[in-house]
């Protein structure tokens, strides 16, 4: 009897049956595609913020029925769409609500705890958010018996560190693996970027108070996509269980010239190829930053600069050499300078599109990369 063959490419399971670390056995059923099923289920908290509704469009479009646990009405609906009828699910929680986050992993196999914040709000405080949420959620999955914990935690997570949210981070992925057991594994991604991605967002604001301290910082910028990929591949592979892996691209840059690059890009000022794109930095001394980031954080209730972000700006991104990579997941890393264009391009105002170059390619990009970086003998009091 004739049998269609599964579409590997599209499909995550090696196997028609599988048994999980627990013991418990699933079928998958179908080719692979939308509708199909892999008798999996995955909660996935944090799915309705940037990383979360990649995740969700990964694990959903081959069947795998996704649990996720939401706090905005409204932020949810576009994730309903990702996924064929049914395998798409909301439970609406609080991180202080145990009961509702009982209820969000009763029933799954693998949790991937995606939720964190760098900021300090009225309701929340990061050690509520990155220690507290964190806590719960794996002593929950560790109760309700499920297979896989993944904790995404953050690059240069360090308990010890002078900054609250990599500190924050650090301790949360202790607190994880205190709770669920060694079987949890972290992942540690480096900035992301893609589409609307906070990390381009922040480098494509036309004003910066204080550019010349806040965007000195080096890291190694990671393509979301990929990220989204690897966390997919480590949900379905029992051999990543207790593993630690770092998510990063293969460059080191610092913000300062992807900043002005982005602004050449987008032709701020900008009349011709590369000789001129004027700036829109509001330089600053720090200390000014530090007292008008300690004013913001507290008389504002909305996610705003605040001193530990300042903190952060002084701190490279440094790889921790004893985890693991893409490699060993079998990825190799994109390169930014591929997409940067791609991800640009919307903010370029059609004005200028008619008078400027808009088309960059990836020799384009790297030849903008030292164009930006040829050291000029201007006067600059404020090292911008």
């Amino acid at each position: 009897m004739f049998r269609q063959a599964r579409f590997v490419s599209t499909f995550p399971l090696k196997s028609d049956i599988n048994i999980t670390k627990s013991g418990k056995t699933l079928l998958s059923v179908g080719q692979g595609g939308r509708s199909s099923r892999t008798g999996f289920t995955a909660t996935v908290f944090g799915g309705t913020g940037f990383l979360g509704r990649v995740v969700v469009s990964k694990l959903a479009k081959h069947g795998t029925n996704v649990v996720v646990p939401f706090r905005n009405d409204r932020a949810r609906r576009q994730l309903k769409v990702n996924g064929d009828l049914g395998v798409v699910n909301f439970v609406e929680f609080d991180i202080r609500n145990l009961k509702s986050i009982e209820d969000s992993v009763k029933y799954s196999d693998i949790v991937i705890n995606l939720i964190g914040t760098e900021h300090f709000s009225k309701n929340f405080s990061i050690e509520d958010v990155n220690i507290g949420a964190a806590e719960r959620i794996a002593k929950a999955a560790k109760e309700a018996g499920v297979s896989r914990l993944i904790h995404v935690s953050s690059y240069n997570a360090n308990p010890s560190s002078s900054s609250d949210f990599y500190a924050t981070k650090g301790i949360g992925e202790q607190v994880v693996r205190d709770n669920f057991g060694p079987d949890a594994t972290i992942v540690r991604p480096a900035p992301m970027y893609f589409r609307n991605s906070p990390f381009l967002n922040e480098l494509l604001q036309i004003k910066a108070l204080g550019g010349n301290v806040i965007f000195k910082k080096e890291v190694y910028p990671v393509h979301a996509l990929q990220v989204g990929e690897a966390i997919e591949r480590i949900a379905f592979d029992d051999a990543t269980a207790g593993q630690t892996y770092e998510l990063f691209g293969k460059e080191r840059y610092s913000k300062k010239e992807l900043r002005e690059m982005i602004k050449h890009i987008i032709h701020i000022g900008q009349r011709g190829y590369y000789p001129y794109s004027a700036g829109f930095y509001l330089p600053a001394p720090e200390p000014f930053l530090y007292a008008f980031a300690l004013i913001r954080q507290y008389i504002s209730s909305q996610p705003r600069f605040n001193v530990d972000q300042l903190k952060r700006s002084h701190i490279n991104q440094e790889i921790d050499q004893s985890a693991k990579t893409f490699t060993d997941l079998g990825m190799v890393p994109d390169e930014l300078s591929e997409y940067l264009y791609r991800y640009v391009k919307p903010h370029i105002s059609y004005t200028s599109q008619t008078q400027n170059r808009t088309v960059y390619s990836k020799e384009d990009i790297e030849k903008l990369r030292d164009y930006v970086n040829t050291p000029n003998d201007s006067f600059n009091l404020f090292n911008v």
